[in-house]
């Protein structure tokens, strides 16, 4: 059958589960779960083949979407808060990976201008950072102690502050995503730059190895979190730009449902990474460096695997070949 006569006579029956999404048509999960079987089949043929057209791909968002869907109607016995990170976060990440890419490439864009900038200008990091910072931190070099920032204030008064700051520099860069993505480019890039330079101006003077087992504490959690955030935005944003077959407005409502839980996730991240930071970022330099780069490596591994890797077993687990389980 050719690609063409496949859409005209499927197209009706795409559109009523596109109602069904957004919620404008009702259907109880026994239908809901007929609607899956058959737009699974016609997800099979046209993989089989159409295997590289826009009806493939779009066929494939629309069965996870429905999938989706079927998940939030089916009575479940599990935890919602552990179901939530356990299978919708995960499945969200997977279904949305290309956003994840396209963040990181972004990300290693705007540090290489951060070091570039500081590398060539010598005053570009006094005008990213504040000169009042730069020469406090010139001072705690002198002294011998690069994150003596740290150590200032009370723990939890120092977590408290922090906590609330990196929440709103995360709700930024996702809310920020309604102006079409470029609010978010826009925050994430001057964040990316502060970054990018500040760690060259350790290197320059000689104490990048100080700075990053302090900083890289909390850093893990709290950078990794930015970049998802970013991410969300950007989800956002796009589900404004490209609506693909659904309105608009439709297509925002569902950008925004899942770019918000996207970016909820990372919330106990941030917190954490306050936490950390205000605790023990404080007691680095102290520390045996085995315990340093254990908890600097441990982090990282943990907020990487949930976000990167734990994404397809999830897919693999909930989202492929499944289905049975939910009858």
């Amino acid at each position: 059958m050719r690609e063409v006569a496949f859409i005209k006579q499927n197209k009706e029956k795409w559109l009523g589960i596109e109602q069904v999404i957004s919620g404008k048509m009702k259907k109880n999960p026994d239908e809901l779960s007929s609607l899956y079987i058959n737009l699974i089949n016609d997800l099979s043929f046209s993989q089989t083949y159409y295997p590289k057209s826009k009806t493939t791909i779009y066929l494939n968002h629309l069965a996870t979407l429905i999938f989706q869907k079927i998940y939030k109607t089916k009575r479940v016995e599990e935890n919602k808060l552990l179901s939530f990170y356990k299978q919708e976060v995960p499945l969200l990440m997977y279904q949305y990976r290309k956003y994840l890419l396209y963040t990181f490439g972004l990300f290693i864009i705007f540090v290489s201008i951060g070091v570039i900038s500081s590398h060539y200008d010598r005053d570009f990091v006094m005008i990213i950072l504040g000169e009042d910072y730069v020469n406090m931190t010139l001072e705690n070099i002198r002294k011998g102690n690069a994150i003596g920032v740290y150590e200032s204030g009370s723990t939890w008064g120092s977590a408290l502050a922090i906590i609330k700051n990196n929440l709103t520099v995360g709700a930024k860069l996702f809310i920020y995503g309604i102006f079409a993505g470029v609010g978010t480019i826009y925050a994430f890039a001057y964040n990316c730059i502060m970054l990018g330079s500040f760690q060259y101006f350790f290197q320059t003077q000689g104490a990048l190895s100080q700075s990053a087992r302090g900083i890289w504490i909390h850093g893990a959690f709290e950078i990794f979190s930015m970049i998802i955030e970013a991410m969300a935005g950007l989800i956002l944003g796009a589900s404004i730009l490209f609506p693909k077959t659904f309105s608009r407005l439709n297509s925002f409502k569902i950008g925004f449902k899942d770019s918000f839980k996207i970016f909820l996730s990372t919330v106990p991240f941030t917190i954490f990474a306050g936490i950390l930071e205000g605790y023990v970022t404080r007691e680095a330099l102290k520390m045996n460096l085995a315990l340093n780069l254990f908890i600097i490596f441990g982090t990282l591994f943990l907020i990487s695997y949930y976000y990167i890797f734990y994404p397809f077993i999830a897919n693999k687990k909930y989202n492929s070949n499944n289905f049975e389980k939910l009858q």
